[in-house]
């Protein structure tokens, strides 16, 4: 099957070497795998980050998480899907990727496609969606239809994961949403998505939040830089205020936080899969979810550009407008 690898960890990602076309054997699935063929897929940053390491692989390794597909092989044990079934998913971060033809990825974190989205525009929503489901409700304990009266703050409400919980938290919850973006592009994304306010994370926050209310927030998720933004995140927190974050801050001292007893939150959408939680179905339930709130019309895709086929050249592409930091809601590619 047709694959898109690396052997090489830390190569410029305008080395033909940082990420190449090649052929891998079709893998055959497991007891809960589904063996999908892949459609459409996305990229995110965690690619990038990845890719970026150092050392050698080894052997050639597979990138790429977010995909939409269609099941062509089932594993004895597998409940939830048969043959012919059309599937979006995020798969396991100790598994190999999705840019190649053929993929195994584990039933109980795989959703059915939105039925009204093709499936570029579906490819472009698994990771973040997850993500974005898991720190709302999961991590901060928001309940759904709840939030009435307190404010959530977006720190990058304009990238992957900010442009789908911008649209939960305001569809699904009571929450003031205030998201931030540093570009005029983007500001205008995150106020189509739903945001009831934009500021600018580039200039100082609380005077920004001082004028559209008291200057402070009840909730806060950082989804980049959480390290540049912490102590304004801290300043503008409300006493007893909850923080949650994604990314990867070389230190993060926490002391700072016990003065208002804030809380600290983390989120990584691969712990399910990665430890065999007992409750990983929850995974394949919210993706299910979400396709019924994309079929309702109540959430939309966060498709930002459509990169062409799923090739090496393309690839890099992606992963280079991603390094940029410059990205606009999620990068996809479509067909072999």
């Amino acid at each position: 099957m047709k694959a898109i690898v690396f052997t090489e960890h830390g190569l410029p990602i305008d080395d033909p070497a940082a990420l190449f076309d090649s052929e891998l054997p079709r893998p055959t699935p497991g007891a809960r795998d589904l063996l999908v063929e892949v459609q459409a897929i996305s990229v995110n940053p965690v690619d990038t980050k990845i890719r970026a390491g150092s050392g050698s692989t080894g052997q050639p390794k597979v990138l790429g998480w977010d995909a939409v597909g269609v099941v062509r092989e089932v594993g004895v044990e597998v409940a939830l899907f048969q043959p012919g079934d059309e599937v979006y998913y995020a798969g396991a971060i100790d598994r190999p990727g999705s840019y190649s033809q053929f993929h195994l990825v584990d039933e109980r974190i795989v959703g059915h496609k939105p039925r009204t989205l093709d499936a570029a525009s579906a490819a472009a929503l698994p990771l973040t969606s997850i993500t974005a489901w898991e720190l709302l409700f999961d991590r901060l304990g928001v309940a759904q239809g709840g939030g009435e009266g307190q404010r959530l703050l977006i720190v990058g409400a304009g990238g992957g994961v900010g442009s789908i919980l911008t649209q939960l938290a305001r569809t699904l919850t009571g929450l003031t949403v205030i998201g931030t973006a540093s570009r005029q592009e983007t500001q205008q994304w995150v106020k189509e998505l739903g945001a009831h306010h934009v500021i600018d994370h580039s200039q100082p926050l609380a005077p920004q939040l001082a004028q559209i209310g008291d200057g402070q927030v009840d909730l806060v998720i950082s989804l980049t830089h959480t390290d540049r933004h912490f102590a304004q995140l801290i300043e503008v927190l409300r006493p007893q205020g909850r923080l949650a974050l994604i990314d990867d801050p070389a230190t993060l001292d926490v002391v700072p936080l016990k003065r208002k007893s804030l809380s600290l939150h983390w989120e990584l959408m691969f712990t399910r899969s990665l430890y065999q939680t007992e409750d990983m179905i929850k995974q394949h339930q919210l993706l299910d979810r979400v396709a019924e709130l994309i079929d309702q019309g109540v959430l939309r895709t966060t498709l930002g550009e459509h990169f062409g086929a799923i090739n090496a050249q393309n690839l890099r592409r992606a992963h280079a407008l991603i390094e940029s930091g410059k990205a606009k809601g999620k990068i996809v590619l479509e067909g072999f």
